[in-house]
């Protein structure tokens, strides 16, 4: 086996030694800062229904816990913020907000979004005592290439793809390099 492929394995097995403590069927005791990202361009469309209700049935009702943080993106034209909270009891507005998604453009703006997710994690998550993570939403891997390909997207280095037969997910951890680079230092160092 080549270089390349054992570290790309040894980083897979820390980032998941990093998680698995963390998140237990529906007891994770730490909290969790969800970055949605949804493709608001024409291609998504067609898919947008069956997105929705995936979206609101897996991501918002079984994911997210009370104390959690969600914010909420569209990537249309452009990137547009369209709501942020702290989940309660009550799902209710990121789910309506998601359901009336404004369709604009042809091609989303990913990037602008990426760009404000990877900002605000590092922010509002400095001492890594949050879960935070990306969930980015397209109506196809074309509409995601941009995003993928540029240099400012490195947190696509390590992430997991959910596939649809219209769409797909794209999750990522904003501060992941980070946690991978901390968690080798302290594995070769023996601590």
């Amino acid at each position: 086996m080549n270089y390349s492929i054992c570290r790309r394995l040894f980083y897979l097995l820390i980032f998941a030694v990093i998680l698995t403590p963390n998140i237990r069927a529906d007891t994770r005791k730490m909290p969790l800062d969800l970055y949605l990202i949804i493709d608001a361009s024409e291609g998504f469309r067609e898919a947008k229904d069956e997105t929705v209700a995936w979206i609101n049935e897996q991501v918002i009702d079984r994911l997210l816990q009370e104390g959690d943080r969600i914010v909420i993106w569209f990537a249309g034209t452009g990137a547009r913020m369209i709501h942020s909270e702290t989940v309660g009891a009550r799902r209710d507005e990121a789910k309506n907000k998601i359901r009336n998604i404004d369709i604009s453009g042809n091609n989303p703006d990913f990037m602008g979004a990426l760009r404000d997710a990877a900002s605000r994690a590092s922010r509002e998550n400095p001492d890594g005592k949050r879960i935070s993570y990306t969930l980015l939403v397209s109506a196809s891997a074309e509409n995601l290439a941009p995003a993928i390909e540029t240099s400012s997207a490195g947190l696509f280095r390590w992430f997991r793809t959910e596939k649809y037969a219209r769409w797909q997910a794209i999750v990522a951890d904003p501060g992941i390099n980070q946690k991978v680079r901390s968690a080798a230092a302290a594995y070769m160092s023996g601590r």
